[in-house]
């Protein structure tokens, strides 16, 4: 199964004292896109200190890549525990958040330390998914390439925050 409408671009939203933030606009458009949720899941991105998001109907996609790793590795006296692990981390690891009519959520807190989110929330568009970073751990990250630290800085700027 491809996705037909994958996330692009990036935002830079403040997040007040109780989590509220809004989710931009050409996020939601591609979570509507895919189906009649108007919810986002998050979960802790498995390599950066970040946050991974997306639509309830990608979840169904991310078990059938599951389940492929599985199958390549089952030679692996381990692949049935790594597995089982994965599992836990994609799944139970997650979770489900409604946004209203203006788009905002709420970010949960266990979410928000877990995505170390303060008082801003960088967007990016990932493809299949989208991530929700902190823009000071994003910049202080050694394994994201320059130029894309060059655009959290420009939403920086932008909002006068540079």
């Amino acid at each position: 199964m491809a996705l037909e409408h994958l996330f692009q671009g990036s935002a830079l939203n403040a997040v007040d004292a109780k989590g509220r933030v809004s989710v931009p606009a050409f996020l939601r458009s591609i979570i509507e896109r895919r189906g009649d949720a108007r919810t986002i899941v998050l979960a802790k991105h498995e390599a950066f200190p970040a946050l991974s998001a997306y639509d309830p109907s990608y979840s169904a996609l991310k078990h059938g890549k599951l389940e492929r790793l599985l199958e390549k590795e089952e030679t692996n006296a381990d692949a049935q525990l790594e597995y089982e692990q994965r599992n836990l981390m994609a799944f139970a690891a997650t979770e489900e958040v409604p946004y209203d009519s203006s788009g905002r959520i709420v970010l949960p807190p266990m979410m928000r330390r877990k995505g170390g989110i303060e008082d801003l929330a960088l967007f990016l568009g990932t493809g299949e998914t989208f991530q929700i970073w902190s823009p000071k751990l994003f910049l202080a990250e050694p394994r994201v390439p320059e130029d894309m630290k060059d655009i959290a800085r420009f939403r920086l700027e932008e909002r006068g925050l540079a």
